[in-house]
């Protein structure tokens, strides 16, 4: 079975763009990570609010910080696609790792995900 890409978008053929269920669900949580708060109209309280840390020191409080948004907003979005198994957060230098670590519902095979970013 094929599935759309998160955010919606078009291929090259001008077509819906299509992706697996394991990049999707990726693309979901990505799209909950770097969505900031505020950011969509009709649901103003979605997103998990990275971006609000941009500017913020990178200290292992801002991790375990990071690490309790990330958990929050996983488990409030995705809840009907994911279980979440656990979220890591890394702060190295002027990077910031999440590490996420779940498995599609009705599958116990575990999954990661991981994002990096400069903060």
């Amino acid at each position: 079975m094929t599935w759309f890409s998160f955010p919606y978008r078009t291929s090259a053929a001008g077509t819906t763009a299509e992706a697996d269920r394991d990049q999707q669900i990726r693309d979901m949580i990505e799209q909950v990570l770097f969505t900031r708060r505020g950011e969509r109209l009709n649901r103003p309280e979605f997103g998990a609010g990275l971006h609000e840390m941009v500017f913020s020191e990178n200290t292992p409080e801002i991790a375990a910080a990071v690490q309790h948004m990330v958990q929050g907003a996983l488990q409030q979005w995705l809840v009907e696609v994911i279980e979440l198994r656990g979220v890591r957060v890394e702060a190295v230098d002027s990077q910031l790792r999440v590490t996420v670590v779940y498995s599609r519902l009705g599958d116990d095979e575990l999954r990661r995900a991981v994002v990096e970013g400069a903060i």
